[in-house]
């Protein structure tokens, strides 16, 4: 063997070493894969007191202090993610906070000795209405010379303006003189103290109440019996909170509170039927309400910015979590948060396994290895199937196992249309190489959403190159088939190329670039890190590992920048490759910035610690690169043919210089030879 050749070997030797201590440096471990659940577990205190305010200190201090300006302008927008339960936090919150009745009046409408279809409104006590019309009809039932003693006492019994006005009017009336078929009617009566409603179906009737109809041997009639109350009226001197989204679809309703709001008064709607309607006008009743809208934040947005006078009538934002962060917050008040749900569950005890179990869990629905879930919905379904397993085991406990399988049966229910599409790539009806090398080809991870479910699977990329002028031609965007921010990605990607090889001259080179077997819109710079990869493969010539796949957005300097859907894309390229067979060469390249995102399934993790499967997290896009084509990056403006980035500016310094030395074409040169020769001779 010559000396070059043993030089030519040992430095091959050298590169692959160190190409394994850079894998190896990248390689995550299991451990990384999910929330490490054991100082939170050991946190635990010994009693824990249900509480669904967990983590909402930011909102329940906003309400509080709304809470304590009664006025016309200060309401209150409370935004609420998926999985709160909305009564149990505002039961929670008036009970903290002591929410009181002190405002709270009963409302009465009495007969108008005057006018029979205007009804008179009139306040009193909380929890007197009924006693008080008892007693007006005593009144009504004396003579009048014997009612003086009679009408002082109620003056003194009730504290009202209006009950005694309304004495002053009727004390020596009898009730054939007062007009109509009835004296009084009860719209609120405050006899248990409840100091929010909630209204959660929001029409006119619920929510303003109406005046209904009689008909009585053909005519149409209103009485006082027929007046209905709405929650506006039941919630009046309290607290009233209304289903945000069902009140603003429907205008006339949002525009009426809006109106009672800013007046400070309810006016009754005219009763009206398809036929006919009627002239009936009780008078209007004043209004000391506090509004709470529960709504999304998208709908407080929108709010914002398209009506000018909700800023106005509720400037107070009281924005529910749907997470609780562990490295701001001590983990102890969570264990409330978890007995609130298992209460409300109706579970059995759950295990130590269990717990941790349920932690695990609880951070991945967060997928943050920091966080913890506060949807509570999530929580509870969980722990009811786990209730039902753990039932029939004849187990005293739910285990860890039990949840598991909860989990287990949750994720196979919606699992069809995921493995249908999975069965189409092992099927090789769509082409995806999970083994050998390939240039100008990778695997990309993308997030698929179809029939109200997410799952993830792998796309094939394809680059080709060809002479030009360093352009990067799109066939997703050529075919209106390419998002804004693919674009963007395809853009920046360019950028990236350019700035590394094209500072001082043009690139001859232009590439194509394609989603293969996509047929429908690609959206997102998440496989942006792929579609460079597949890139400087096909510049390089140097051919990519199919076994290992990419997600991961870059800037313009190659730096690696987070994405989302990672659990799903890890997933689903997993199932992919275990349905092959795992041979220890298959993993996933995902961003670095991304690793406290990861919350991975055990098969994937007992994979990862059996060394069939890896996950690498990359910083930079040169670190995928050389995992990927198993070869140093090198310098970008080196010639070196045992680097990445050599060998692309080789390829781009040849083919300048085929541009700028092109030979003249063969006629010419005979033609021109020989005119030259001509004019020598003359």
């Amino acid at each position: 063997m010559s000396k070059l050749s043993t030089q030519a070997t040992e430095l091959q030797h050298e590169l692959n070493h160190n190409l394994e201590l850079t894998r190896e440096a990248l390689r995550l471990r299991v451990e990384h894969l999910q929330a490490n659940v054991e100082p939170w577990f050991t946190a635990r205190p010994l009693t824990s007191k249900p509480d669904p305010l967990v983590g909402q200190q930011r909102a329940a201090t906003a309400i509080e202090r709304a809470q304590l300006i009664r006025s016309n302008l200060s309401h209150i927008y409370m935004a609420t993610p998926s999985g709160v339960l909305v009564e149990d936090i505002l039961e929670s919150m008036s009970l903290e906070q002591q929410w009181n009745g002190k405002n709270f009046r009963d409302w009465v409408y009495l007969a108008n000795p005057v006018d029979d279809r205007a009804p008179i409104c009139v306040s009193l006590p909380a929890g007197k209405a009924e006693e008080a019309l008892t007693d007006l009809w005593q009144l009504l039932e004396q003579p009048a010379e014997q009612r003086q003693s009679i009408y002082e006492e109620l003056i003194d019994k009730y504290s009202s303006a209006e009950f005694r006005h309304y004495l002053e009017r009727v004390k020596d009336l009898s009730f054939d003189d007062i007009p109509g078929s009835e004296l009084a009617t009860v719209i609120v009566s405050h006899t248990e103290s409840k100091p929010w409603y909630y209204c959660d179906r929001v029409s006119q009737a619920s929510l303003f109440g109406d005046i209904r109809l009689q008909s009585v041997e053909g005519t149409i009639s209103a009485e006082l019996h027929l007046i209905k109350p709405g929650a506006v009226l039941k919630a009046n001197g309290g607290t009233l909170a209304i289903n945000a989204l069902q009140l603003l679809t429907q205008p006339e309703l949002w525009n009426q509170l809006k109106h009672v709001l800013r007046t400070g008064r309810f006016e009754w709607a005219q009763p009206t039927s398809q036929q006919t309607a009627i002239h009936y006008e009780p008078d209007p009743v004043p209004i000391n309400l506090k509004v709470i809208l529960v709504g999304g934040r998208e709908l407080y947005s929108q709010l914002k910015d398209l009506d000018g006078e909700f800023s106005n009538l509720f400037p107070y934002f009281a924005e529910l979590t749907s997470y609780y962060p562990t490295q701001k917050f001590a983990v102890e008040p969570y264990y409330d948060f978890l007995a609130y749900v298992q209460n409300r569950a109706r579970c059995r005890p759950l295990s130590d396994d269990a717990v941790l179990e349920l932690l695990a869990t609880s951070s991945r629905y967060t997928e943050h290895q920091h966080e913890l879930s506060l949807d509570a919905v999530m929580l509870i379904q969980l722990l009811e199937e786990a209730e039902v397993l753990a039932a029939l085991a004849g187990e005293p406990t739910i285990t860890a196992e039990h949840l598991r399988e909860a989990e287990r049966e949750s994720e196979h229910r919606d699992r069809l249309l995921a493995e249908l599409n999975w069965q189409s790539i092992l099927e090789q009806q769509i082409k995806i190489d999970t083994d050998g090398e390939v240039i100008g080809q990778i695997n990309g991870l993308t997030v698929v959403h179809m029939g109200g479910v997410e799952f993830g699977e792998p796309s094939r990329i394809t680059t080709t190159i060809h002479y030009g002028d360093g352009d990067i031609i799109d066939i997703e965007r050529k075919a209106e088939l390419s998002g804004a921010i693919h674009t963007k990605g395809i853009m920046i990607l360019s950028a990236y190329l350019a700035n590394l090889f094209a500072r001082q001259e043009p690139m001859p080179l232009s590439a194509t670039l394609v989603f293969e077997q996509s047929y429908h819109e690609v959206d997102g710079d998440s496989a942006s890190l792929a579609e460079l990869c597949c890139l400087v493969s096909a510049l390089s010539e140097t051919p990519i590992q199919q076994s290992i796949a990419v997600t991961g957005a870059i800037d313009q300097f190659g730096n690696v920048q987070a994405i989302g859907g990672i659990n799903q894309k890890i997933q689903g390229y997993f199932e992919i490759c275990q349905r092959r067979g795992l041979n220890g060469k298959h993993g996933v390249i995902v961003p670095q910035s991304n690793v406290m995102n990861i919350h991975l399934s055990p098969e994937v993790r007992a994979a990862v610690l059996a060394k069939q499967f890896s996950i690498y997290a990359v910083n930079h896009a040169t670190q995928a690169f050389e995992l990927l084509l198993q070869t140093p990056c090198g310098e970008a403006l080196n010639l070196d043919e045992h680097t990445i980035f050599g060998r692309i500016y080789r390829r781009l310094q040849t083919a300048l210089a085929s541009q700028q030395g092109t030979p003249e074409p063969w006629w010419k040169r005979l033609f021109g030879t020989a005119k030259q020769e001509n004019s020598a001779e003359n």
